[in-house]
């Protein structure tokens, strides 16, 4: 959803969640997520004389009280904040207009961030502040109708690739449409068209779930790399297990429509159980599986958001099974709370993109 004035336009993108079938967005597999509206990235662009990327005050902080400050904060935070982000969204917007012959009026603008998404949760902090920034330049530019929608989610990791990220689509198409989207990356659909099949299914289908993460949680950009490697070497075993993950989406989406959410928690579990079996305990990292184990001592279902950080857990047997799911987490010294939903985010105006 955008918000627009006369003398600036700001867009808000939000976390998501790999429901089921990640990571095989990244094999030509299947998955189902949804938009998370607990957490989100704001983007703000208005017209100014020359074009003016801002640093965030935190996130971007290049001032420190001391060195011990300095490094305190590149530990815990990293080295790069949003900045880069936002040059890469209009290089990589400003490039695919020159490609499609898309015409971009003169004027500047300054464009700024601010984001709530807590680092290194695996709930696609980076992209959500590429969605805002690009959904701000389509208005802005007022070619929103010349972007075909299913190509957004491209554009949006084309920007994080120009940063070395490493990621699939299933994020960003969650975070363009919002809701619950079931994506098919086939290899016949992304060779012939580029894309995946995005269908939006009705978010009030979708159980009360929760999401569990830690304050100090691991690095989420470490984990595809090794099993990449095997699965383009033609290990079977990755092989097998990529598929069958993969199809785990396409039975959830079942699972939904019938609601039959006993089968649904048996296939979150199932996910995690393949994934842990591909990558192993040690790429996975000890706090994110203990996450999960704290949510399976009380019998709830659980598996990662998306490369590790946080997770997701939902408890089939109802409230008195949540209570002890939040009792359980708390005492392990996790954060919990009521996963939200993000509402379809597709405009008339989108809708009626180019196809």
């Amino acid at each position: 959803m955008g918000l627009i004035e006369e003398n600036y336009i700001e867009h808000r993108a939000y976390a998501r969640v790999g429901l089921l079938g990640n990571p095989s967005d990244v094999y030509y597999g299947r998955t189902l997520s949804f938009g998370l509206a607990n957490f989100w990235a704001i983007a703000r662009l208005r017209p100014s004389q020359d074009l003016v990327i801002e640093p965030h005050p935190y996130h971007d902080l290049v001032q420190f009280n001391s060195l011990e400050h300095l490094v305190t904060r590149v530990q815990n935070e990293g080295y790069y904040g949003g900045v880069r982000l936002l040059m890469a969204t209009c290089k990589i917007f400003f490039n695919y207009c020159i490609d499609h012959k898309i015409d971009l009026k003169g004027d500047n603008f300054t464009l700024s961030y601010d984001t709530n998404i807590p680092r290194q949760t695996g709930l696609s902090g980076s992209s959500a502040i590429v969605c805002a920034a690009l959904n701000c330049l389509l208005d802005f530019y007022s070619v929103r109708h010349l972007v075909k929608v299913e190509e957004r989610p491209n554009l949006i990791l084309s920007a994080e690739g120009e940063l070395g990220i490493t990621a699939g689509l299933q994020d960003r198409v969650a975070q363009v449409y919002g809701g619950v989207v079931y994506m098919d990356f086939k290899k016949e659909y992304m060779d012939k068209m580029g894309h995946g099949i995005y269908i939006p299914l009705d978010p009030a289908m979708l159980p009360q779930m929760h999401l569990i993460y830690a304050e100090n949680p691991s690095d989420s950009g470490k984990i595809h790399s090794a099993v990449r490697k095997r699965w383009l070497d033609g290990e079977e075993l990755v092989i097998k297990s990529m598929e069958e993950i993969a199809g785990l989406a396409s039975q959830g989406r079942d699972a939904l429509l019938e609601k039959d959410y006993y089968k649904l928690a048996k296939l979150m579990d199932r996910n995690f159980d393949l994934r842990r079996l591909m990558f192993g305990d040690g790429a996975l990292g000890l706090i994110n599986i203990n996450m999960v184990e704290t949510a399976r001592s009380v019998g709830a279902a659980c598996k990662f958001t998306g490369s590790g950080g946080a997770v997701i857990a939902f408890c089939p047997n109802g409230s008195s099974q949540v209570r002890e799911l939040q009792d359980a987490c708390h005492k392990a010294g996790y954060i919990i709370q009521p996963a939200l939903v993000v509402p379809p985010l597709l405009s008339d105006t989108d809708l009626q993109s180019p196809k």
